[in-house]
């Protein structure tokens, strides 16, 4: 441990989540935007499937509608869980959210020293070099008087009375040993003050910053071994359906379940750490028991959505007297998805068992609720020109696989709602309205979380 003090925000101790959550939108806005939030809004309609109201019909919500609703369920749990932030060393906080602000503990440099490998020389040349050397890491050199030299490494400690240090390439030896420089040499020269990044002290970055590799290194310099964080929010894989493969072909009815190796290392690039992943077959039974005894703070299921004859969400939902907040969505694929409350800081989302349409609930409601439980920001919405026409469909939101080409969103093709071959070629999902989008149409784009920053993925 470093002397005095290695874990940020020694002077934020009582920082709740909440408010750095708080501090988190008031730097990017009181009401995080979302993406598609430019595309046009459908007038609600009754749908034929999904659950249904007091009018015989279902209204699925908004696609926009559903983004937010999620992120105020995420909002409302942080508010009720009252969660500290955690002491993270370093190697395991990269893309976590900063709770306190990291102020440096040390000088940047701590002491003067060497730009680059050469002589560190005092006074006017030529020069006496000394046989022994200064490296980096070693003890004090002994000072220099004028007109004399000694070799010096990169990044090691300037003896005092150095007035510059000529570089390797800019100096030469006469045949007495002598040192000359070939060029003119300013006060001061590859030498690196103490202090010329920060001083001891000095706000380095602000409670909200994300961790990248860059802040981990910044943090390191500055002296730190832990950085107070928000924590990753927990969650809990349910796959569920009894058709499921988990090695093989495809015999007998049975298929390859494509979401089991897929949702854990999805959802820790939207920032959870993966608590448990549980096959439960088609059994209600041990359905409303793994939701009993779950401690996440977010449950992910699979399949089971709809209204089938196994489909055993809705009604084990209801026997448990969880909050429906969203129950279906005007989004294709992934209709019917849902969004409940079981818990006043725990949470359900239920993804259709189709592999596209469950990506589709991943990023409509899993990533909003995620990325406010771990207070980040909500990305900056951006759109780019298709290449082609898409298809739209007549009510709903279309999401569409793209590749990114220049200044231009490329549709996929293999984007039906039980294909995975053009999401995996995928930079990102086209956010289609209602009717569908012509060539050279600006349209709203969902970043993949890997395609984005990079620094959202963590698959181990």
């Amino acid at each position: 441990m470093t002397p005095g003090g290695t874990r940020a925000g020694e002077d934020a101790e009582d920082l709740d989540i909440e408010e750095v959550l708080a501090l988190v939108n008031d730097g990017h806005g009181h009401t995080p935007p979302t993406h598609g939030d430019s595309v046009p809004a459908p007038a609600p309609r009754p749908q034929s499937s999904g659950r249904h109201g007091k009018d015989g019909g279902h209204r699925a919500t908004r696609w926009p509608d559903a983004r937010e609703i999620a992120a105020q369920a995420a909002r409302a749990a942080v508010k009720a869980a009252r969660r500290a932030p955690v002491s993270v060393p370093l190697d395991a906080a990269l893309g976590l959210t900063l709770a306190a602000p990291l102020t440096a503990l040390t000088d940047l440099p701590s002491f003067d020293t060497s730009a680059m490998d050469g002589w560190a020389i005092a006074g006017p040349g030529p020069w006496a070099v000394r046989e022994e050397g200064v490296l980096a890491g070693h003890a004090d050199a002994a000072a220099l008087t004028d007109g004399e030299a000694v070799r010096i490494a990169t990044g090691a400690r300037i003896p005092p009375d150095t007035t510059a240090v000529l570089r390797s390439e800019h100096g030469h030896s006469d045949a007495k040993g002598r040192l000359h420089a070939d060029r003119d040499i300013e006060p001061g020269q590859d030498i690196r003050p103490r202090g010329q990044e920060c001083r001891t002290g000095d706000h380095l970055l602000a409670t909200g910053t994300i961790v990248t590799p860059a802040v981990l290194g910044l943090a390191a310099a500055a002296g730190y071994d832990t950085l107070t964080a928000v924590p990753r929010p927990r969650v809990e894989v349910l796959v569920l359906g009894d058709e499921l493969l988990t090695e093989g072909l495809p015999h007998d009815g049975l298929i390859r379940d494509a979401l089991g190796p897929m949702l854990p290392p999805w959802l820790r690039a939207l920032g959870a750490e993966i608590v448990g992943v549980r096959r439960l077959g088609d059994s209600a039974k041990a359905l409303q028991k793994a939701l009993g005894t779950s401690s996440a703070d977010l449950v992910v299921t699979t399949g089971g959505t709809a209204a089938g004859p196994v489909d055993h969400v809705h009604p084990t939902l209801d026997r448990m007297g969880a909050e429906l907040l969203v129950d279906g969505v005007a989004v294709r694929p992934g209709h019917p998805m849902l969004l409940a409350r079981l818990k006043e800081d725990q949470h359900l989302v239920g993804l259709p068992g189709n592999p596209l349409a469950a990506v589709s609930g991943l990023l409509t409601l899993a990533e909003p609720l995620l990325r406010t439980l771990a207070a980040r920001p909500a990305p900056e919405s951006y759109t780019l020109p298709l290449k082609e026409a898409v298809h739209g469909h007549p009510y709903d939101t279309r999401l569409v696989p793209v590749v990114l080409r220049g200044d231009h969103a490329v549709p996929l093709h293999y984007h039906g709602p039980a294909m995975l071959r053009g999401m995996a070629a995928a930079d990102a999902l086209a956010v289609v309205p209602p009717g569908g989008a012509r060539a050279g149409q600006e349209i709203a784009l969902l970043d993949l979380p890997w395609a984005a920053a990079g620094i959202e993925v963590c698959f181990t």
